[in-house]
């Protein structure tokens, strides 16, 4: 059996890493020309299902290179305003790692070599008459396979073509995702999980990423093979936007300045925490959410993660489901590929439970949103 994995996200290489490990035949395409060609770092939370499908993916040599370059996330939440003065305080959370989205791709990425190709993008697909699927991509290359898995985000071409009517709805406001550089000063605004700053017209979400250890550093000692990125630790900030609110795309500096001019009268810790966001690693947020979309009728063409049950940002939990789908496919193909099951039922039976947890966890997250949203 072959798989094609149309998409190279945590959530695709998750599952990539998993069937390797199974003795799956599994090839991997991903649009960009490079895993660095474009920003995609910031903190997210692991916790529950979904850091359980992960470690159950990932070979377990690994394992303590993931707890090395990773951070604690736990302690009280805090609720405060704009001059930071105290508001509330929330139950405290326990159990959960804080990691990098940036360096967990490149630890996902360890012992794939030549099995994933950068600079694929895909046209379309083709259900062939033999009950497998072919891969068309724009440099007029195919690839054949038993199963396609469309793990390829938000725009994901693979659901345009298997699910035209499925709609992604965007929220009013939107927002920005920035980082900053961490230092005592800044660290000291998150004393614990994270704290929400309710201002008179925007509200920030704060989040520390503390690595343990440099991830670099820790994947030199504990897993030489492996080559993590010098990612140094920062605090994550989001900011959700008034409706009216007009930032200049593809500009930071000037994306900044209106920001600065919304925190006028802010605690200067909050003010100099938005000077001093990193360039390369901040930029506007949309907020978006996919509509439950009915079982499709089970095809060799499947989704996974933001391919099909995208959700507003609440500190991990897209990337937590989309961990916890890879493991459940995984499982699913594993069967498959030992002879215990036929690929269509093990299929069907994955992406009934998947809608199932997924549109619960869209739910959940779109809930949320009133309690984050700017006034």
């Amino acid at each position: 059996m072959r798989v094609l994995v149309i998409g190279a996200g945590i959530g695709g290489l998750c599952l990539a890493q998993g069937l390797l490990r199974a003795g799956i035949d599994v090839r991997i395409y991903e649009r960009e020309a490079s895993v660095d060609s474009r920003y995609q770092g910031f903190r997210i939370g692991l916790g529950g299902p979904g850091l359980a499908g992960l470690l159950e993916c990932l070979p377990p040599r690994l394992h303590p290179l993931l707890e090395a370059s990773t951070g604690e996330l736990s302690g009280e939440r805090r609720v405060v305003d704009h001059r930071l003065a105290e508001l509330a305080r929330l139950d405290p959370m326990h159990g959960g790692m804080a990691t990098d989205r940036h360096v967990l791709r490149h630890l996902l990425l360890s012992g794939l070599g030549e099995r994933i190709e950068f600079g694929k993008r895909l046209v379309e697909y083709t259900e062939l008459a033999d009950g497998t699927v072919r891969a068309v991509f724009a440099d007029g290359s195919t690839a054949e396979g038993d199963l396609l898995v469309g793990a390829d985000g938000v725009g994901s071409p693979v659901r345009r073509q298997l699910l035209p009517h499925a709609e992604v709805a965007t929220v009013g406001g939107g927002g920005v995702l920035g980082r900053t550089p961490l230092t005592e000063r800044f660290a000291a605004l998150v004393p614990g999980y994270g704290t929400l700053v309710r201002g008179p017209e925007a509200n920030i979400l704060l989040g520390k990423m503390d690595f343990r250890r440099p991830p670099h550093l820790a994947a030199a000692e504990l897993a030489p093979d492996v080559v993590l990125p010098q990612t140094g630790s920062y605090l994550r900030w989001a900011m959700l936007l008034p409706d009216n609110t007009r930032l200049v795309a593809g500009d930071w500096a000037a994306t900044r300045d209106v920001l600065l001019e919304l925190l006028d009268g802010w605690h200067p810790d909050l003010v100099e925490l938005v000077r001093h966001s990193d360039v390369v690693n901040s930029s506007p947020l949309t907020i978006g959410y996919a509509k439950p979309v009915p079982h499709w009728g089970t095809r060799p063409v499947t989704l996974l993660g933001d391919a099909v049950h995208v959700m507003p940002p609440s500190g991990g939990q897209g990337a937590n489901t989309a961990f916890r789908d890879a493991a459940l496919l995984c499982r699913m193909l594993t069967a498959v590929h030992r002879g215990e099951a036929e690929l269509l039922p093990a299929v069907e039976r994955y992406e009934r439970e998947m809608l199932d947890y997924g549109f619960a966890a869209v739910a959940d997250s779109v809930a949320k949103l009133p309690t984050f949203a700017a006034r």
